[in-house]
Formats: C-alpha cells, structure tokens, sequence
C-alpha cells in the first residue's frame, strides 16, 4: 500500500534555478526575510520552513511548478490569505517543500449578469470579489470577518462559511465551477457556470474543502444573487438559546428566506467587546444572559425590510420570546451592531489565552449544547470560562474555553489537549462535527482521526491516494498518516 503521505525530496538546485527563470523574481525567492511572514499562520501558532517562496502570476506557471515538483516528488504548500485558523497553510519545519502562493493570482476574470456569477482567480480578496459584484448590481452572499485578506482560493479549499449560510449555505453552495492544477501538472478546466452537470463524480466537490491536498485551485466560477433593496439589522436580548431558536423559527414563519443572519451572542462575550474594542456601546439598556444579532432584508422593488423585522420582533416580545429589542435606524448604527458581533475574537485576544473549537452540532441541539457542555467544562476544568456562541440557524458553534488567569501559560500546554478531547467527544455524541468552517490544517487531524468513522477516513485516503500518489500535496494537513 502507498504512504498516504510520502517522505518529501528536497528540492534540487537544477528545479530551484529553473523555477526562478521561468517566474523571475517578483515570482520566485530564498530570501529568509522575504519568506518569514508567510511561513507563521496569523495566530502565531504554527510556524515552519520552506525551501523557497513562489508567487506564479498566471494559470501556466502554477502547472509548470507543480509538474516540476512531481517529478522530482517535491511537497507543495498552497497558501492564500494565509488566514487559516488551524494551521493549513503554513508547512512543516523541515523545510524541503515550497511555500506556493497564489496572492499574485487576484484578477475578476468575467462578470455575468445573465448567468448571475463571477469568474475570480485564486488570489482575489473576498472584498474585492463583494465589490465587483455590486458593480453590476448583484453580490455575492458569504461575508467573514477576514473579508479583507481571506482569498478565493482559501475559501474554497476550506469550504467556508460566514454569518450567510443560514440562507446560502456554506462555499460549497456558491461554487459553480472550478479552475485547478492536479498533483501532476494537469489542469482541469471546469468554470463553466452550469448549474445542471450530471456526467459522474464530481471533481469540484472533491477539490472544495480539500485543504489543498489535492490541488492546487487556481479560478472558481461563483454564484451571485440579486442586490438587496433594502436592509435591517436589529439586536434582541433574551433568556435562553432555546428562546433564540423559537425566536427564529417564529421569525422565518413570519419573514420568509428575508432572515439572512441570525449571530447567537453571550452576555459573556459582548461584555468582554465593551470592555476591550475601543468605541463599542452596550446595544440595549439592561444587559441580557443572551442575545442575537439579526439581519433581514428586502428585494428591490419591495417594501423595506425594517418595518416588517420591527413588527415581528414586536410580537415576539409579546409572545415572551425575547425581552427586548433594538433596530438600527441607518447604517451606522447597523455597522455598529455588526461590529460588535465580528469584534468577539479580538475581544476575547485581549482577555487571555484559550482552547478554541469550531464545532458544529445539528441546530435543534445547539441550545441545549451550547449551556450543558459549557456548565460541564466548567466543573470538570476548574478555573476556566466557556464563551460559546456563532451561527444559531445553521448549528455553528464558536466554543472557546478561557484558561484559568493564574495559570494560563502553563495550562494551555498540559490542560488544554485535554479540554478539546472533551469538547470533541461531546460534539460527537451529539451528532457533531469537530469542524464546522475552519477547516482540519494541522490542528485537529489527531482529532478528526479519533472522531471521524473508519469508513469516512478510508474513503478520505483512498481518495488521496488515487489524485496524489506522491503525496506531495500540502503533506501534514487533513489526513494523519
């Protein structure tokens, strides 16, 4: 049987001289300094070598390198934003692969209304992918709190998410077609923007959420919806996660596909906001045990989306779901509200060091999860703080475990492992997954090979095995050996 993940080559001088002829040097470099912020993730946690950094400009020079690194059994690591929460994009310390990145790569290659998509290479910001959307008077429907730096490529590799999906769903859901170089310099051609193609496996979904590890996504043909007419944007205190999730049931009963985000917020984390992110203001005037983030909106042509939202919310306080609730007058102020909801990891930076999870768990389950896991991390971990909260109508939980204040350096070495494997073996009790959007990387693949069923993983390295025989493909990620 082959290695899933073979023994990397180093790369010889004869491919390094040819790879910085064909690339030149904005495309090819060994400089130290030049390579180093890009071989740490951006939370400093992963950090490793490489034996030099390739930035190709077009589609031809990514398949010229990876054909060259195939030969010679040469390991690859693509990279983007370099935004990755689990490490997946930063390679090992060992320093044989090339660091491959695609941020040169960021043109809109096409714009079509009548086929409602948008043709982006790789290294095209999410921001910039937002922008020329709304140049033609659609957008395109998955907003994160990394819109500034996370690139198409990445999002795709890692399937993302964002505070949509309750609506559109995840990437995966948006990608109509892909560009890619395989693990042996072919290119499949895919960005045709069907939206029927019934000829067998499908390559693309292979690709999504692949981190990666095989191939290397050079384009992606995306789905856009029409521009909203209007918006609203309204923060609403309550109880309990279960009265949040009848208050979403009673709104989408009430509203319709209007509901496009629905952000479940403890009072723990938003106090944490106003005490740390300077220029935050309380939303309500008491504050709640729990409260949610909620957006709505309006087709063109319609009437605005605030009075309905304020006239259900009006109900629902009636109803005894919700305590109280404040609508945004304008923009500002519904930036205002949004900023509180996307400022909680930085918040939580400035309280201390924690154990963070990306979890998900089947949304009838989430209010329940999200106050028994947490009371039961408490007890079994003394001294920590659980702060959960994340995308309620799609079962996304953001379940992350302050480390106690006197201890916290030494309890994320010897304590922390430990609080994961719990939180992992209770997400999976409850029909979860250990990984909602962020994505595998080198964090959890210990943790998805104790989670994950036998036959899912075998399927997973037989997959990796069939596209990526040298296993030259981002070694490290995903897949334990």
């Amino acid at each position: 049987m082959l290695a899933l993940e073979a023994m990397a080559n180093l790369p010889s001088e004869a491919l390094l001289s040819d790879l910085a002829a064909r690339l030149g040097p904005r495309g090819f470099t060994r400089d130290s300094a030049e390579m180093a912020p890009w071989l740490t993730d951006w939370r400093g946690q992963w950090h490793g070598r490489a034996a030099a950094l390739v930035s190709p400009a077009e589609t031809a020079e990514v398949r010229a390198i990876v054909a060259l690194c195939a030969a010679e059994g040469v390991a690859i690591v693509p990279q983007g934003g370099n935004s990755s929460m689990v490490g997946g994009a930063t390679p090992d310390e060992g320093g044989s692969a090339l660091l491959l990145s695609l941020r040169r790569m960021k043109a809109i290659r096409g714009l079509s209304p009548d086929d409602n998509a948008l043709v982006a290479e790789a290294g095209a910001i999410l921001a910039d992918v937002h922008s020329a959307a709304e140049g033609i008077g659609r957008r395109f429907p998955l907003t994160l709190g990394a819109k500034g730096s996370a690139t198409v490529g990445g999002l795709v590799s890692t399937n993302a998410g964002g505070t949509q999906v309750l609506r559109f769903g995840p990437m995966r859901s948006l990608v109509l077609g892909l560009e890619a170089v395989l693990p042996d310099g072919s290119l499949f051609e895919g960005l045709s923007a069907l939206r029927k193609d019934n000829r067998g496996y499908d390559l693309k979904h292979l690709l999504i959420g692949a981190e990666g590890t095989l191939g290397v996504v050079t384009a992606a043909s995306l789905r856009l919806v029409p521009a909203p007419g209007s918006r609203a944007v309204a923060w609403v205190g309550l109880d309990s996660p279960v009265a949040a999730l009848a208050l979403l049931r009673q709104l989408e009963g009430r509203l319709g596909e209007a509901v496009e985000s629905f952000e479940l917020v403890p009072e723990v984390a938003l106090s944490l906001v106003l005490r740390h992110v300077p220029g935050t203001r309380p939303p309500l005037a008491q504050a709640h045990a729990w409260n949610v983030l909620i957006e709505a909106v309006a087709p063109q042509g319609a009437p605005e989306a605030g009075p309905a939202l304020e006239t259900a919310l009006a109900a629902a306080i009636e109803a005894g779901l919700a305590s109280d609730a404040m609508l945004a007058a304008n923009e500002a102020q519904a930036g205002a509200l949004w900023r509180l909801r996307d400022s909680i990891s930085e918040a939580e930076r400035h309280a201390g060091p924690a154990a963070k999870h990306d979890i998900s768990v089947p949304v009838s389950a989430m209010p329940r999860f999200v106050e028994t896991v947490a009371a039961a991390v408490e007890r079994r971990f003394p001294g920590t703080k659980v702060i959960a909260f994340g995308h309620l109508g799609d079962g996304n939980v953001h379940f992350n475990v302050q480390a106690p204040a006197d201890s916290a350096a030494a309890w994320l070495e010897e304590e922390a492992p430990a609080v994961s494997a719990f939180v992992y073996d209770e997400t999976a009790a409850a029909g979860g997954s250990i990984s909602a959007e962020h994505g595998i990387g080198r964090m959890k693949r210990e943790a998805l090979a104790a989670t994950a069923s036998p036959v899912q993983l075998a399927a997973q390295r037989a997959i990796k095995r069939a596209l990526d025989p040298k296993g030259i493909m981002n070694p490290g990620k995903l897949l334990a050996g």
